[in-house]
């Protein structure tokens, strides 16, 4: 359609805008914890995927245990799948697609984090084959129960490493989202693959030990017992938190 008039244009453009929200918000996304009760309720036929993993030999070996899981009431595949870290690309397939991520020692990078907040996108994180199978597998029956949810602390990317006397590896970083806190969780990152996962060690301000740093600043941190870092390197600081299962 064309316009003349730019004023009659841009209120077309956000009529539509709103129409496709309103249509996004009334729609159900397909969540692992309540696909068993969509499957009952007609609404899920298809289970669909999209795939990351860290090398090619896992992306086959979870494609083709994900496809065996399908049943009578339900078809689950795998729409897209490929190496590397979760992008905003992969993302947006699967918003469009009703589909879940599975990610397998990868992790998703900034931008695509932006949109799996907005979109409400179903993420899950493995580094165990099994783990995948069976959560497919349990969420199908309508068994699936986790018993610990993953909270996102914050990230950081590696501007500098320094080598101290007794204490390793030192990365010199930068906050860039949330914050970082001493003796939490962190995944080191390269590349959108998951080198190691550990925790902080020693995390610093200028010379002075910090309990947490926030978005925006620089601080010194230590891994422990890992050493192997370099700059450009991400790290994803995080804590598992309890949860009661439900019957």
């Amino acid at each position: 359609m064309v316009f003349t008039d730019e004023v009659k244009a841009k209120k077309l453009a956000q009529m539509r805008e709103a129409a496709v929200q309103a249509e996004r918000e009334g729609r159900k996304k397909v969540t692992l914890e309540d696909l068993f009760n969509q499957i009952r309720e007609g609404q899920v036929k298809d289970l669909s995927v999209v795939l990351k993993a860290d090398v090619q030999g896992s992306v086959e070996a979870i494609r083709d245990a994900i496809v065996k899981q399908s049943t009578d009431e339900v078809r689950t595949k795998v729409i897209h799948e490929g190496t590397g870290g979760i992008n905003e690309g992969d993302v947006m397939l699967a918003a469009a697609s009703d589909a879940i991520i599975i990610g397998f020692n990868v992790r998703p990078d900034n931008k695509a984090l932006e949109v799996i907040r907005r979109e409400q996108v179903d993420v899950r994180f493995y580094n165990v084959i099994y783990d995948v199978v069976k959560d497919i597998r349990d969420a199908l029956r309508g068994l699936l129960a986790p018993v610990y949810l993953e909270k996102m602390l914050g990230r950081a990317e590696i501007r500098q490493t320094f080598q101290v006397p007794k204490a390793g590896t030192i990365a010199g970083c930068y906050v860039v989202d949330g914050l970082m806190r001493r003796n939490a969780q962190v995944r080191v990152l390269r590349d959108g693959v998951v080198i190691h996962d550990g925790k902080i060690g020693s995390l610093k301000r200028f010379k002075e030990d910090a309990r947490e740093v926030g978005t925006g600043y620089e601080c010194g941190i230590g891994l422990e017992n890992y050493n192997d870092v370099k700059e450009g390197d991400i790290l994803e600081n995080y804590e598992m938190i309890a949860q009661e299962a439900e019957l």
